[in-house]
């Protein structure tokens, strides 16, 4: 398809919903498909590897040439074997330690690159977002948990093994709860969905809260989101344990913001959208915490996560490490 528009594939994979897309290189996406992450045990990969597939054939029909893949993967990857190391949870197991990016080379024949989640929904946002244009940004994403990409001075922070960006594991509170990280207080308990739902369902247990009523009657039912339109509608319950989720967020962001100095931060994903109508008391907080001088000279932004658009960050994550790479090899060095 010699002359053929270039177009990049790009795949967020949740731990719960999958989503594809086939993406400009200048960071338009032009479709998008979903599914669900696992139909059944040990699904992933074959859900990754169809999903890559459609979009590719996709791409043919329209009379693009697929250029590469940038996939974003829940938990510790090895970046340059191209393989999810472990994740929290069972959500994604099936994937730990396949070479998906090699599997996915060899079926479309062009190079694949993996990394983290978050690290590539921050690349996105660098690259074609919020943050295009700025030297320095972090990236926080609050679903079921709640993790961080961070950009230094240009350059995506991965850490020695791949560890950087674990904001859900900062310890806020010393006394706090015990976390399956093996620390107490960490950050994710306090503003992660699934934490936020657990907490909810066992308190309700024995406090009076109109949550199960919310949920049709059903403790399994109840959510976040649950959680925070009860907050609105003045359940004490609620009230309380969302006042004490904007505390830790503000507590955490201000974390980002005196440690990082960063000219954009990012709050993004499924809870956020709860988060948007306590954005003033949340930043509020942040000034309890934080460096004034720091706080003014950082932009704070708000954005809930769509699925159409993380597909994005792998579109950014193949520009980035194109980029990263040939730059390696010009000075000699192992990529």
């Amino acid at each position: 398809m010699t002359g053929a528009p270039g177009v990049l594939i790009g795949v967020d994979v949740g731990c719960t919903t999958l989503s594809g897309g086939l993406v400009t290189p200048e960071g338009h996406v032009l479709s998008t498909i979903q599914a669900p992450t696992n139909l059944g045990s040990g699904t992933a990969v074959h859900t990754i590897l169809g999903i890559v597939a459609d979009l590719h054939a996709e791409a043919q029909t329209r009379g693009f040439a697929l250029e590469a893949v940038g996939v974003g993967v829940p938990g510790l990857v090895d970046a340059e074997r191209g393989m999810l190391l472990s994740s929290a949870g069972s959500h994604v197991a099936d994937l730990h330690r396949v070479p998906l990016a090699e599997s996915i080379s060899a079926k479309t024949g062009v190079p694949t690159f993996l990394d983290n989640d978050v690290n590539v929904l921050a690349l996105g946002e660098w690259t074609f977002g919020l943050a295009r244009g700025a030297a320095s940004c972090v990236v926080l994403a609050i679903g079921s948990a709640l993790g961080a990409g961070l950009i230094v001075d240009g350059r995506l922070v991965r850490g020695k093994s791949g560890f950087a960006g674990e904001f859900g594991h900062i310890p806020i509170d010393f006394d706090g709860p015990p976390c399956q990280c093996g620390g107490r207080g960490c950050l994710g308990l306090y503003v992660g969905g699934e934490y936020l739902a657990a907490e909810a369902r066992r308190r309700i247990e024995h406090e009076p809260s109109s949550l199960l009523a919310l949920a049709g009657g059903e403790i399994c039912a109840i959510t976040a989101e649950t959680l925070f339109v009860a907050a609105a509608d003045g359940d004490p319950l609620a009230g309380g344990m969302v006042d004490r989720a904007c505390r830790a967020l503000g507590a955490g962001l201000a974390i980002a913001v005196n440690g990082l100095n960063p000219d954009v931060v990012v709050v993004t994903g499924g809870v956020v959208k709860s988060l948007l109508p306590l954005r003033e008391e949340i930043i509020r907080r942040v000034g309890e915490y934080t460096l004034a001088d720091a706080l003014a000279g950082t932009a704070i932004h708000f954005v809930p996560g769509l699925k159409s658009q993380t597909v994005r960050g792998g579109a950014a994550l193949v520009r980035y490490e194109r980029a990263r790479r040939a730059a390696a090899l010009d000075k000699g060095s192992p990529a």
